[in-house]
């Protein structure tokens, strides 16, 4: 069975919370495909988008390339979080159909495997420096070969020195914890500023982090060049980056690593896209996922079908089968978890089996779970 066999019968969505969001496309073959259009916070807005979209879809056959360039265009205003999260969502929902249909994985779809094992990084966060260390050395002996973090917050513009102090000495124990044969990376999340960060970057470069992720908000792409031209630190950007246009614009930046993220960028299609523009400057991928477990493993596909990645974010806690709350959603046979990677899937489509029944419980009583609003110590507004 193939694309033009299969007409799309049905959209459906599941908001289980402001940062949880699913979508399930049926066919009238009986195959339905599973996407996660989420962006957190905005959940109830991306669903919106996502059930105007439905009506271009409706009745089609399921070939994506066109499809996508529909929900892509089709409204003359392009581009921006909303419009790809929801697309991005049905994307991934789209190219599970067609994998299940043709009996193989999606990355198979996508040209077939470039690797077997897929290595991923986990958050390692913690109150104080015990609780962060504590969490590394969980990871550690999970198999982790990286662990990713993030400088304490709320931030003032202009930190005093014995907080930038501080902040340093929280990552050089992370680094001893770490040990040689492991790295870390650290994501600012945009919450320095410009000379904090220029600080910042200067007393890491001899701890060698894997890469500093957002050392700048998305709305200062253009100072990247200054900043990357200060350090040897490899700097990160991406996941606040929507489509292949803004890619284009900073990707001669200097930064070493992209960090699409596949529920914003308008799917695994643009996805390829935006892999190819990195590949033109030697620039590795690193996809970003902070989500749930449709959105992991459709990053998954992209990671065995594009040679340019080189670690995969997880949130799920894989290695601790029952913590990831999220991860109940799908039959936990979905991921092969061995020595900090992910084994490369079999099964047809994104490779997982979601618990439709516990998705339509959790989404008859969404949760609030948004992000919190953070304030500096003058009562201004900080990023989160």
């Amino acid at each position: 069975m193939g694309e033009a066999d299969l007409r799309i019968t049905a959209v459906e969505t599941f908001r289980v919370s402001d940062r949880f969001l699913l979508v399930k496309v049926s066919s009238d073959a009986g195959i339905a495909g599973w996407g996660e259009p989420i962006l957190e916070s905005r959940a109830e807005t991306v669903e919106a988008a996502v059930r105007e979209l439905a009506d271009l879809l409706i009745g089609e056959p399921v070939q994506i390339g066109r499809l996508w360039q529909r929900m892509h265009k089709s409204g003359f205003y392009r581009g921006g979080p909303i419009l790809g999260s929801a697309v991005a969502g049905l994307d991934q929902a789209l190219w599970d159909v067609l994998g299940k249909a043709l009996g193989v994985p999606v990355h198979v779809l996508l040209g077939g495997p470039v690797r077997e094992v897929l290595p991923l990084y986990a958050p390692a966060n913690g109150a104080d420096d015990a609780a962060l260390a504590g969490r590394a050395q969980e990871l550690i002996e999970a198999g982790y070969r990286m662990v990713k973090t993030a400088p304490e917050g709320p931030r003032d513009f202009l930190e005093t020195p014995a907080r930038l102090h501080a902040t340093v000495r929280r990552w050089e124990q992370l680094a001893e914890v770490m040990g040689p044969d492991r790295t870390f990376a650290i994501d600012f999340h945009g919450r320095v500023s410009a000379a904090d960060a220029r600080v910042l970057l200067a007393e890491l470069e001899p701890l060698r982090p894997a890469f500093v992720e957002e050392p700048l908000p998305p709305e200062f792409q253009g100072e990247l060049s200054a900043l990357t031209a200060g350090t040897t630190v490899p700097i990160a950007t991406g996941e606040r980056l929507y489509d292949r246009w803004e890619v284009a614009g900073v990707i001669n930046s200097g930064v070493r690593v992209l960090q699409p993220d596949l529920s914003h960028c308008f799917g695994i299609s643009e996805a390829m896209r935006i892999a190819a523009v990195a590949s033109l400057r030697n620039v590795a991928l690193a996809p970003h996922c902070a989500t749930g477990p449709v959105a992991f493993a459709s990053c998954a596909q992209l990671g065995f079908a594009v040679q340019e990645v080189m670690v995969q974010e997880c949130h799920l806690e894989l290695h601790n089968p029952g913590a990831g709350t999220l991860a109940r959603f799908v039959d936990p046979a979905s991921f092969t978890f061995r020595d900090g990677a992910l084994v490369r899937p079999s099964a047809p489509g994104l490779g997982i089996t979601v618990d439709e029944d516990a998705v339509r419980a959790a989404a008859a009583d969404p949760q609030r779970h948004r992000s919190p609003v953070w304030q500096r110590t003058d009562g201004s507004y900080a990023e989160w």
